[in-house]
């Protein structure tokens, strides 16, 4: 092996298969006067920069400069375009000419492949710290769990479960007007998702729980008085504002079993939106899906 061989190898082990320890290489092999490679080139830049956080490079390999790598993968024809992972090659990705063509091929390949991009990097670093972060908001210490929220924005500040979670803890810091506005300053297309939805529900719950001065005695009115579902509702809400949920659904279950179309089944929004700002995950609100299903349909 020649001198310039030898370093031609040590670039493509510098450039192509390093990189393929944990990224997916595209590697294109191509030359100056290869008119389709030229066509190609832009295709392959634009996926694999639509690629990047799922793991996907591009290394670009000039046939004409690099003869000695070029004969080591057999290359007859340009444009050649393959695919490597861990320093193997694991597809040939020439028939792809198109966008769709490639990124069909490139979802097949990733689906099988623990291909570890940024995306997923980031992901695996800010999920502790979202749990963290949500077991402080269940604790009710909205302004730490905040604090917590704003410190992962910094690495993720798109991410969903930490949209949510900051939106959430500034509501049980009786920060509204601030959580509204972070809501509404969202773009359309997150502000649909399950959990900015989630984050939207403890807003609306926060305004429609109104804090009772005496909760033991309005308990009590309602206790003698069952069928005022207006004070049970108060009731409710306000159950809901001293953070007693068990209670809370008690009584909207209650409101339910004896009309549940009362007020257009504002009982029932009431508790969905309990669901949904407790998670729809957690066994209590399993535990309470039950319960209104046997009353709905027992």
């Amino acid at each position: 092996m020649t001198a310039t061989e030898r370093d031609a190898v040590e670039a493509f082990r510098r450039d192509v298969v390093e990189p393929s320890m944990k990224a997916l290489v595209i590697i294109d092999f191509w030359a100056e006067w290869c008119g389709p490679c030229k066509a190609l080139s832009p295709v392959l830049e634009k996926v694999a920069a639509d690629y990047a956080d799922k793991g996907v490079v591009l290394a670009k390999i000039d046939t004409d400069k690099n003869q000695f790598i070029a004969a080591q993968f057999q290359i007859k024809s340009i444009p050649t375009v393959y695919a490597m992972f861990q320093g193997q090659l694991v597809a040939d990705l020439t028939s792809a000419r198109t966008e769709s063509q490639l990124k069909a091929m490139l979802d097949q390949i990733l689906k099988q492949l623990p291909v570890a991009g940024e995306a997923a990097e980031v992901e695996a670093e800010i999920e502790p710290l979202i749990a963290m972060g949500e077991e402080i908001l269940a604790e009710g210490d909205g302004e730490r769990a905040l604090a917590v929220f704003d410190q992962i924005a910094e690495v993720a500040p798109d991410h969903p479960a930490v949209l949510s979670g900051r939106v959430r803890a500034l509501v049980a810091a009786n920060r509204t007007d601030e959580a509204d506005a972070a809501l509404a300053a969202l773009p359309a297309e997150l502000a649909k998702l399950p959990e900015i939805e989630r984050a939207k529900s403890a807003l609306e719950l926060a305004r429609d729980a109104k804090p009772v001065d005496d909760l033991a005695g309005l308990a009590a009115e309602v206790a003698a008085n069952p069928d005022n579902l207006d004070k049970r509702f108060e009731l409710a809400g306000g159950q809901m504002a001293a953070g007693d949920r068990d209670a809370a659904a008690d009584s909207l279950l209650g409101i339910i079993a004896a009309d549940r179309d009362w007020n257009e089944g504002a009982a029932r929004q009431q508790l969905l939106k309990l669901f949904d700002v407790v998670g729809l995950e957690d066994p209590w609100v399993s535990a309470q899906r039950r319960r209104l299903s046997a009353i709905l349909f027992g």
